[in-house]
Parts: structure tokens; sequence; C-alpha cells
């Protein structure tokens, strides 16, 4: 995983130090085999090693090595994102048994549409029961907080079950009070028949598969129909639901929905120079970071041929291989670190997720990746020239600074 090695010797200690880069990376001290390696990462890797592998100073605490160590391995990184995704693989690796431990990753809160059970409900969970589990799961949310509020907010518009109970249907149960308040369909006393709660299942899928639409689109022609049979009041009803449905909906992420088409790519600083690094996700598992150069790079004796920066993306992202979770705790980790990062208030890089479509949006990646490699903050789509967009286009060579009439501004075909 760490791609550099360094001998350490204390007799030859300044040539040691001399070699080791003052950059931010992730760093593994190993000493005689059988002895436990030290793991961790740093902003300044010579700063660190300086203070962890120098000759010890007397009457201090300080935690030295320099006796034990043999061996420096290390990566660069350019990120904090990088830092840490690349510091969870090593420890993944030289620690199997208890990594979990010593990363004290949060697992990401969920909602569970526990499918498996004859009367589904929804349930907040940080848990995954198995990557064949019949349940669909909604996320990540920022908190528990925040998973449990928009759950209960949007099934106020339905009738499922709030009750965590195993249910065995029996007319003589007197029911609970979502029951007597007309908020469930009461399968607890045979309420409602199975094909009328399924019914009901199918359209709690649907709201959280399509993010609140579905429920949005049904509401507005129920609205649009009353208006025209002139039955404001009822018009009016259904415009003031459609306003706390959309409510509900703001509540969620961009990231928020079925963690199985949580699929996009994470555009993050790179160590290499004139270059991004891309974080392929594919179902919310990260893949290994590939290289994008911003200008091409030819190879000696190549004819330069003019391609365009989307077309250069869609190539290298359909070079990476596909990478799948190994196990649902697996995927639960990728998750964890993919909501550490998405929800930090100051967060360097941007992601982009597939839209409805399954397609990536590569007019928004490539201006993303345009202020990655200047290091400018995230904007909105709106809030970006045409300028600045052909500006950046135009390092790839052949393109104009400006759109010209003919193109009809950042039109594209």
């Amino acid at each position: 995983m760490l791609r550099h090695t360094l001998q350490f010797d204390p007799v030859h200690d300044g040539e040691f130090f001399a070699a080791v880069p003052a950059k931010p990376a992730v760093f593994l001290l190993r000493g005689a085999e059988g002895s436990e390696p030290y793991v961790s990462k740093t902003s300044n890797l010579r700063r660190r090693t300086l203070r962890l592998l120098s000759a010890p100073v007397e009457r201090t605490k300080r935690l030295n090595l320099r006796d034990r160590v043999q061996t420096l391995e290390y990566s660069p990184v350019a990120s904090d994102f990088e830092a840490g995704f690349c510091l969870y693989r090593t420890l993944r690796e030289v620690f199997p048994s208890n990594y979990a431990d010593r990363l004290k990753l949060r697992f990401a809160p969920l909602l569970r549409l526990v499918l498996e059970n004859d009367y589904p409900r929804v349930a907040v969970t940080t848990r995954i029961q198995s990557l064949k589990s019949k349940s669909a799961y909604y996320g990540p949310f920022a908190s528990r907080v925040a998973a449990e509020k928009f759950c209960n907010d949007g099934l106020d518009f339905f009738l499922l079950r709030r009750c965590v109970e195993e249910l065995h249907p029996d007319p003589s149960f007197p029911g609970c009070i979502y029951s007597e308040m007309k908020m469930c369909l009461a399968p607890c006393f045979k309420g409602c028949t199975d094909e009328r709660y399924s019914e009901e299942t199918l359209r709690v899928r649907e709201f959280f598969e399509t993010g609140g639409r579905s429920l949005l689109r049904q509401l507005e022609a129920e609205r649009n129909a009353a208006s025209e049979a002139l039955e404001f009041e009822r018009a009016a009803e259904l415009h003031t639901k459609i306003e706390k449905v959309k409510a509900v909906v703001q509540q969620a992420s961009e990231l928020t929905r079925n963690i199985e088409r949580i699929d996009g790519v994470m555009v993050q600083p790179s160590q290499e120079p004139e270059s991004v690094a891309l974080f392929k996700i594919g179902g919310g598992f990260i893949c290994d970071p590939v290289p994008f150069h911003v200008t091409p790079r030819l190879q000696v004796g190549q004819v330069k041929t003019p391609q365009s920066m989307e077309a250069r993306l869609s190539e290298i992202l359909a070079a990476v291989p596909e990478q799948k979770p190994a196990s649902a705790y697996e995927w639960m980790e990728h998750l964890a670190l993919l909501k550490r990062w998405y929800y930090r208030t100051n967060k360097t890089g941007e992601i982009f997720l597939n839209d409805d479509k399954g397609e990536l949006p590569y007019r928004r990646l490539v201006r993303g990746v345009s202020r990655v490699y200047k290091g400018e903050k995230p904007q909105g789509d709106l809030s970006e020239t045409a300028g600045d967009y052909w500006k950046f286009r135009a390092l790839e060579g052949g393109v104009p600074d400006r759109p010209s009439e003919e193109r009809g501004g950042l039109t594209e075909k």
C-alpha cells in the first residue's frame, strides 16, 4: 500500500533525514521481525521522523524509537481525505485483527427498510446485516438524530407501521395510538389486507428511492386535478401538504440515497504535478485513487491528437477496475469514511454523483477538476461563468479561450 521505502541506520541518520520529504504523508516504521510496527499520518514527514528517530533527549517522556526502527515506509498525500483513506488501508493490512479499534470509525447512520419481515417497517441503524440482505438501506446521514427526524417526518405521509415487535395479527388486539390516529394501517389486528400493506410498503420504498419525488409528483397531480375541478379548498390542502413534503425532502443531502446507488467520483488534490486524484465510487465503495493529468502528457514520438477533457475523464474512469466490498463490515467502513468527509464544514475536494439515469455529470466534473486543480472553493454551477470554463478547457490545446458564436456559449453537441 505504501509506495516508498527507506532504510534507517542510526550511524548515518543525517543522510536518512535528508532523504525524507518534508511533506504530508502516511508512514510506517518497522523494527526487528516480530516487533509491532508504528503506523500514523503526519503533515510533515521529516519533522515527525526527526521527533521519533533523533538522538533521545535526557529527562523527557517523548516517544523515541531510534533503537528499534530499521525501515521507514511512506506514501505522500495531498489531502486530508487521501491521508485518512491511505491510513485506513494501511492499518487494515498491518493490523487485521484490531485495525477498527485503532481507527475509531463511527459508522454512518442509515435508514433500513426491513423487507425480510412479513410486515416491513423502517428503522434507523448503523449496521448492514449482510451483503445478501433483502433489506434496502438509505443514507448516509450526518447523524443519528438527522436520520431519525427524516424517518419520522417522512413516515407521517404514509401508513406504515412504527412498532418494532414481531407481529402476529389478532383481531382482538386493541392496537396502538398510531392506529387510533389513523396513521397506520394496523396490520397488528388485521386492520388491512396483506395486499394493501404491500402497496403501502411499495409507496414508502419509492419515496426513499426517488428522494421524495414520487410523492411530490402524486400530490402535484392531485392538486392540479382539484384545481381543474374548481375544488379550491382541496387544492389548497394539497398545496400545503406539498410544501410539508418539500421541507422533509430538503433534510436529506445529495449523498442520501440507496447506498447501492452511491455511484460517482471524488476529486482531490494530487501529489503529482499538474494533476488531481480521482477516487471512483461504486455503490458507496471507494476505489483506489488514480491520477488525472490536467494537461495531457505525450510519450516520446507520440503525435498529439485533440481530445476533450470529458473524453479523457471518461476513458480513465472506465479503466478503473470495478471493486466491491468483501463483507458488509468493509462496506460500512467505506460509508463511514465517505460520511466523515462529506459532512465536514470545511473540506478539500469535491464529489460528483450519478444522476437518476446513472450517468455522471461530466461538464460539472470538468469544472470541479478545474477548481480542485487551482485550489478554489466549490461554487454553484450558476455562479460559474463561461469564460472560466473555456479558459480551463484551453489548457488541453486546440480549444479557443472563449466560446464562438457558432458554438452558442456553453452548449455542446
